[in-house]
């Protein structure tokens, strides 16, 4: 039993949103207002006779193909896509469009509700308040700033996981300092 664009539209209609119903290319498309993507836009598409599920925000991003920051942003996405669940990054290099997509087969599974409203707000999260501003700013600089907070993501994580552990590494960096046996950051070990 494949998913049908009605059992879509009844699931926007329990969360009151607003959309368009595009039967002849088999999706609908809606829309979210948003701190830092203008226009954002998304489409709902099933694919293989309602067998393939996708998600997606058309043109993020457009016109890098010439800027001078391209790899940065391509690399940028690439790094979102392993921090985070789910999401996953196309570039159309025709035209350079950027565009966000949660994709994947139902094959005989209906789509449920609570798994349409998870990647539809996971879409929307990940795209305007992580990878958007981070983007941004690689478009601007150059630089990625998701890579100078990896240290502290991972320190933070540490102390979720495993509490007590940061004192006693800390301990045993400090003890590593007096004995002079700590590499140095040019060292490269």
């Amino acid at each position: 039993m494949a998913t049908s664009l009605e059992q879509i539209a009844d699931y926007l209609d329990n969360r009151g949103w607003k959309y368009e119903l595009d039967e002849e290319n088999n999706r609908i498309i809606t829309g979210v207002q948003a701190e830092n993507v203008d226009n954002f836009l998304i489409v709902i598409q099933l694919d293989e006779e309602g067998e393939f599920f996708k998600l997606f925000a058309p043109q993020v991003l457009s016109e890098i193909s010439g800027h001078p920051y391209k790899e940065a942003i391509l690399q940028t996405m690439l790094c979102i896509s392993w921090e985070t669940k789910m999401l996953q990054w196309e570039y159309d290099p025709s035209d350079g469009e950027i565009r966000a997509i949660i994709e994947f087969p139902l094959e005989d599974a209906l789509l449920t509700e609570r798994q349409f409203n998870r990647c539809l707000s996971g879409l929307i999260q990940i795209v305007d308040d992580i990878a958007m501003p981070r983007l941004l700013e690689v478009m601007e600089t150059g630089r990625d700033p998701g890579n100078e907070d990896i240290g502290e993501r991972l320190l933070l994580t540490l102390q979720e996981e495993a509490p007590g552990l940061l004192d006693l590494l800390e301990k045993a960096m400090e003890a590593r300092k007096k004995r002079g046996i700590f590499p140095s950051e040019n060292s490269g070990r």
